[in-house]
C-alpha cells in the first residue's frame, strides 16, 4: 500500500506543473485590467420618481428602527439574571466572549439573529444558539455555540432547526465545524416537535457522521452542561476539547442518578473533565480554562493540513452612488418598485455591468458584474416574469453554470397574476408557465454557488423560479422591508369577495385573513422560523454578499481538482512497460481499465436528464433508488472479474469521482461504502 501511495505522489508531481497552465485565474491581475471596460450604470434617481423614493425611505427607516429593537434584545440574551447567573455563581464567559476568544480578529458572518421571536411557545432569543461562519487561524469555520443564559442552553425545535441549517451550510461549502457545547438537553415538553422525525434533534448526530465521511473536520468544546442527547456532539467530533471544573457531559445527570439509584453524586464524578479525559477517552484534550480550551482548538485547526494561497487584496473600485440611497430603493410595496438597475449601481463595483439580453425580456435584468473583485453573475427582477424573461433567465443560468460562475439573485416577484378573460390570453398563461418551469429546472441543475437577497416581495411561484428557499441557494438573506408569501395581503381583495357564490364567509373572516397574511408575511415572521439566513441592512448588502462569495471560494482550495489529476490519469492510461511478461500483462491490464475511466469521466453525463440537483448524488443509497449514469457504470465496473487485483483502478476511480469539481460545488462526495 505504501508503495502505491508513494507511486501516486510521483504521478501527481509530474502532473503539477502543467495546473497553471490550465487554469487562468493565476494570470489574475493581467486579466482585472480588463474589467473597467464594462458599460457604467446610469444609478441617478429621475426626479419623478423623488415621491416613491421618499415613501420607500420612511418604510426603510420604520423597519429599520424594529431591526434595531430585535438586535438589541439578542444581545442581552436570557437576561439580566441569568448573566449573572451564568457569570457569577457558574463562572463562565458569554457566548458572545467565547466567540471573541475563538475567532480571528475579523468581522464574522452571524446567522439568523432573529431565529426564535414571536413563537406560539415563546420567545427564545437567537433560538438560544449562535451560529455564524468566521475565520480561525485564517480558515473559514462555521460555529455553533449554545447560549446557556437563554432558558439554561435547553433545546427548543428552533434551536434544532438553527443549528441543522448551519450544519447544511458547511456540508454545501464544505466549511470546517466548531461546535461550543454549554447545553441542558432538550425541552421536554416539546419533544413530540424535536425527537422523533426525520429533519429532528437526531439529524444532527446523522449531520456528524456524513461530514466525518465527507472529510469536514469538526472540533467541539465542552464548555458548560452537556447532557442527553447533546452528549453526542462533542462524543462524535473528531477532537474534543473539555474545559476542567465547568465542563461536563452524560446522559443522565445527578438528580435522575439520585431518583433511580438513590446513590448522591457530584456532576465532576459523574461526567467530568478529569473522568473523560483520563477514564472514558471520550475527550481528546483537558483544559484549565475557557481561555486554554479556544487556543487548544487553534491550535488543533492549525494541524489540518490545509494548502490555502496566500491572503490576496482584490482590487476593486467602490460603486459610484452612495449605498445609504439604497434605504429609499427598498420598495414598501410592488407599486413602489423603482427601476432595478438603481439599486444594482450601488451594490457592483464601479457600477460597472455587462448586461446580458438587454432589450430581450426586460422584466428581468440579468448580466455579469463584480462584487469587491469576484466575478457574479446576476439576475434580478425588474417586473412579472413574462414567458420571454423567464427564457432568458434559463439561458443566463446555464450560461454561468458552464462557466463556474457564482449567482446572485435580487429577488422582488410580483404579487398576483391577473386571471386569464380570453382563450389567447390562457394561450399566453400556458407559455409563461411552461417557460418559468425551465427556469426553475435550470436553477436547480446548476452546479453553481447561488445567494438570494429578497428586496422587495417573495410571492408565489415566481419565488420558486427566483431561487427562493425551497432551490436551495448557498445563502439568502432578507432586507427588512421584504415580505414572503404566498400572497400579497394588500391584493387579496382581487379574490372572491364576501356575497359571491363562491365565497364562504363574511367580511369579518376576509379582514381576518388579510390580518394573518399581513403579519406572517413580515421579514421578522420569516425570520424568526428561520426561512431565511438572516436580515441584512441595504447598505450592508453589499459587504454580506461579497463575505459570502469569499466563504464559498475557500472550498476549491481545500480539496484538488479533477484536472489536476487528468494528466496523471492520462499518462497511466498511455504508459508502456517495460516489465517482465507476466507483469506486462497485468500491466496492459490496468492500463486498460484506467483508459476506461478517462472515457467514462470524458463522455458520461453527471446525471440522467431531467433530474434535479437533490438526484444528482446522494451519499447513502436508500434516498434515491435510481444511481447516476455515471456512479452505475463505474460501480458495475468495480466488481468485473478483471478489477479483482487492479487497486490502481479503485484509487482512480476514486479520486475521478470523489473530487469531481460539480460535486463539490454542491457539497457532495463519493463514500467506498457506497459500493
Amino acid at each position: 500500500m505504501w508503495t502505491l501511495q508513494n507511486n501516486f505522489c510521483n504521478l501527481i508531481k509530474k502532473t503539477v506543473p502543467t495546473f497553471k497552465c490550465m487554469f487562468p485565474h493565476y494570470n489574475k491581475a493581467r486579466y482585472g485590467q480588463y474589467i473597467k471596460t464594462f458599460p457604467i450604470l446610469d444609478g441617478s434617481i429621475p426626479s419623478v420618481c423623488e415621491h416613491v423614493f421618499e415613501k420607500n425611505l420612511r418604510n426603510s427607516e420604520a423597519c429599520i428602527q424594529r431591526y434595531s429593537e430585535l438586535l438589541y434584545k439578542v444581545s442581552k440574551g436570557g437576561g439580566e439574571n441569568a448573566i449573572l447567573r451564568h457569570t457569577q455563581r457558574n463562572k463562565k464567559l458569554l457566548v458572545r466572549e467565547r466567540l471573541r476568544m475563538l475567532l480571528d480578529d475579523e468581522s464574522f458572518l452571524e446567522l439568523s439573529p432573529f431565529a426564535g421571536f414571536d413563537l406560539p411557545y415563546g420567545d427564545v432569543p437567537a433560538a438560544g444558539c449562535l451560529t455564524g461562519i468566521g475565520k480561525i487561524c485564517g480558515v473559514w469555520c462555521v460555529f455553533m455555540a449554545n447560549d446557556a443564559t437563554v432558558k439554561g442552553g435547553t433545546i427548543y425545535p428552533i434551536s434544532v432547526k438553527k443549528q441543522l441549517r448551519a450544519q447544511h451550510i458547511a456540508i454545501q461549502n464544505r466549511l470546517l465545524s466548531v461546535y461550543l457545547v454549554d447545553s441542558g438537553g432538550a425541552f421536554l415538553p416539546l419533544q413530540a416537535e424535536l425527537f422523533p422525525d426525520q429533519s429532528h434533534g437526531g439529524r444532527i448526530f446523522y449531520n456528524e457522521a456524513i461530514m466525518s465521511a465527507m472529510k469536514i473536520p469538526q472540533v467541539a468544546v465542552v464548555c458548560g452542561s452537556c447532557t442527553a442527547g447533546g452528549a453526542y456532539v462533542p462524543t462524535m467530533a473528531e477532537e474534543t476539547v473539555i474545559v476542567d471544573k465547568i465542563g461536563t457531559m452524560f446522559l443522565a445527570g445527578p438528580p435522575l442518578v439520585k431518583a433511580a439509584t438513590g446513590e448522591d453524586i457530584s456532576p465532576e464524578d459523574l461526567g467530568g473533565a478529569t473522568l473523560h479525559s483520563k477514564v472514558s477517552g471520550c475527550i481528546d484534550h483537558f483544559a484549565s480554562s475557557e481561555e486554554a480550551a479556544y487556543e487548544c482548538v487553534r491550535n488543533i485547526i492549525l494541524t489540518l493540513n490545509y494548502e490555502l494561497p496566500q491572503e490576496e487584496t482584490l482590487e476593486y473600485d467602490e460603486p459610484l452612488y452612495g449605498a445609504e440611497e439604497l434605504l429609499g430603493l427598498a420598495p414598501q410595496g410592488y407599486r413602489y418598485t423603482l427601476p432595478l438597475k438603481l439599486i444594482l449601481s450601488r451594490l457592483i463595483d464601479g457600477s460597472r455591468f455587462q448586461e446580458f439580453k438587454a432589450e430581450y425580456g426586460t422584466t428581468l435584468v440579468t448580466g455579469f458584474a463584480h462584487m469587491e473583485g469576484h466575478l457574479v453573475g446576476i439576475v434580478a427582477n425588474n417586473g412579472e416574469l413574462t414567458h420571454d424573461a423567464s427564457l432568458k433567465g434559463s439561458h443566463f443560468v446555464q450560461l454561468c453554470s458552464q462557466r463556474s460562475i457564482p449567482i446572485l439573485f435580487l429577488q422582488n416577484t410580483a404579487p398576483h397574476a391577473a386571471e386569464p378573460t380570453s382563450l389567447s390570453q390562457a394561450e399566453n398563461h400556458t407559455n409563461r408557465l411552461k417557460a418559468q418551469a425551465s427556469m426553475m429546472a435550470a436553477i436547480a441543475c446548476a452546479a453553481v454557488p447561488k445567494i438570494t437577497l429578497v428586496i422587495g416581495g417573495s410571492y408565489g411561484n415566481e419565488s420558486y423560479a427566483m431561487c427562493g428557499r425551497s432551490f436551495d441557494p448557498n445563502f439568502l438573506f432578507l432586507w427588512p422591508n421584504a415580505r414572503v408569501a404566498l400572497v400579497d395581503s394588500r391584493h387579496i381583495s382581487t379574490f372572491p369577495q364576501a356575497g359571491d357564490d363562491d365565497c364562504i364567509g363574511d367580511d369579518s373572516e376576509l379582514k381576518f385573513l388579510k390580518e394573518k397574511l399581513d403579519q406572517e408575511s413580515s421579514a421578522f415572521y420569516s425570520s424568526a422560523r428561520l426561512w431565511d439566513d438572516g436580515i441584512i441592512l441595504p447598505q450592508n448588502s453589499r459587504k454580506v454578499i461579497a463575505q459570502c462569495l469569499t466563504i464559498m471560494k475557500q472550498q476549491k482550495y481545500q480539496i484538488k481538482s479533477l484536472q489536476q489529476y487528468w494528466g496523471g490519469l492520462k499518462e497511466l492510461a498511455g504508459a508502456r512497460p517495460r516489465k517482465r511478461s507476466k507483469e506486462r500483462e497485468q500491466h496492459k491490464a490496468h492500463a486498460a481499465h484506467a483508459r476506461f475511466v478517462c472515457l467514462l469521466l470524458k463522455k458520461t453525463p453527471i446525471c440522467g436528464a431531467g433530474t434535479t440537483r437533490h438526484q444528482q448524488w446522494s451519499t447513502h443509497r436508500d434516498t434515491h433508488s435510481e444511481e447516476p449514469p455515471l456512479l452505475h457504470k463505474v460501480s458495475n465496473f468495480l466488481f468485473h472479474p478483471l478489477s479483482n487485483h487492479c487497486n490502481w483502478l479503485e484509487v482512480l476511480v476514486f479520486l475521478a469521482l470523489s473530487i469531481n469539481t460539480s460535486f463539490i460545488q454542491q457539497g457532495h462526495s463519493l463514500y467506498l461504502t457506497h459500493f
